[in-house]
């Protein structure tokens, strides 16, 4: 099979690197990758993905493939623009008549279905579009199905405040010089996040009670989430780290500080980056009556990665994708940070 990677960032270039790894595994022959806007800084970012194996075109007259002479051998394409690019990008994937199946990342709501690891993959099968979910949906649903059930059966309500890093690492457009708090959209709900969350969700038929606020601040690692979650049942210390320890895709850490546990992502990730959904710092955890309150830093540069792939295996029928989930789960998941 040969796929496109339109948009080659954070998300893109780690997608490219898992891809090419992997692509014996995955049952992909050729790898190719739109970078949308090529500038001459970016000569060196190039050569290095085309020393990967990954085919390099653009939609420009240049050294690179023209993207109109590849284009009708493409067979999956993953979005990985953003700002409302992959939204803008579906009418021209419509009309790709080889196209098997697209995937948009987070900001992209309204792409395909709503869609993160482990949640509802017996919806996507064969579905052509999806919509990856954002990392800190990926994070406060991952939380919830860890502490109170994969079903959430143990769940009374919950609520979550995200706080976010400003710019990702190596930008600087969207710096904040003090903390900023997001407007709350519903009355209810609170922001985004909780309300992509139960959209996620209901794709399988499941609703709950969820709230969530936000704060930007002025840093560039890694966000955060302050969990609050009401259990029907409550639990102690141990049993929340069992359920730690048995959840596949949250990590755990007995650091208080972003920096070291990013450095260490740095050091041990593959391409520098952590793959958990979420990584709980498990010796902070509070248990009061049938609540369990903590904090948890998330990866945002690689945890939605493995859905993202798992997506593709899943819309492309690929009759292997439970086992080679399995299979880049423990090579990329790491339980202690």
């Amino acid at each position: 099979m040969n796929i496109l990677v339109n948009g080659i960032g954070n998300i893109g270039t780690t997608l490219l690197g898992v891809l090419s790894k992997q692509k014996h595994l995955l049952g992909i022959e050729h790898i190719y990758a739109l970078k949308n806007n090529p500038m001459p800084w970016h000569q060196d970012d190039l050569s290095y993905l085309a020393e990967m194996g990954v085919i390099v075109c653009t939609k420009k007259d240049d050294e690179y493939e023209h993207l109109d002479d590849v284009i009708g051998r493409i067979e999956y394409i993953f979005d990985c623009t953003s700002n409302g690019g992959g939204l803008s990008n579906k009418s021209w994937y419509e009309s790709l008549s080889n196209l098997k199946g697209a995937c948009a990342q987070g900001s992209e709501k309204n792409f395909g279905i709503s869609y993160m690891s482990g949640v509802n993959d017996q919806i996507l099968e064969g579905a052509k579009y999806a919509h990856v979910v954002s990392c800190n949906t990926h994070s406060i649903a991952s939380l919830l199905m860890t502490f109170a059930g994969r079903d959430l059966e143990n769940l009374e309500s919950s609520d979550f405040v995200i706080v976010r890093r400003s710019e990702d690492l190596g930008n600087h457009q969207r710096l904040v010089s003090a903390n900023v708090v997001a407007r709350h959209l519903d009355d209810q709900l609170g922001t985004h996040h909780s309300i992509d969350v139960l959209g996620l969700f209901k794709t399988v038929e499941k609703t709950f009670k969820v709230s969530s606020s936000d704060i930007t601040t002025p840093s560039q690692l890694m966000h955060g989430v302050r969990f609050n979650i009401t259990l029907k049942k409550p639990i102690n210390q141990k049993v929340a780290n069992d359920l730690i320890e048995k959840s596949q895709f949250i990590a755990s850490s007995t650091k208080f500080d972003s920096n070291v546990i990013f450095e260490r992502g740095r050091r041990y990730g593959f391409h520098g980056r952590i793959y958990n959904h979420a990584v709980v710092i498990s010796n902070n955890i509070l248990f009061v009556e049938n609540r369990i309150m903590g904090w948890a830093f998330i990866p945002q540069e690689g945890n939605t990665i493995l859905s993202t792939i798992h997506a593709f295996l899943l819309q492309t029928h690929h009759p292997e994708a439970n086992s080679i989930m399995t299979k880049l789960k423990e090579e990329y998941l790491i339980k202690t940070w």
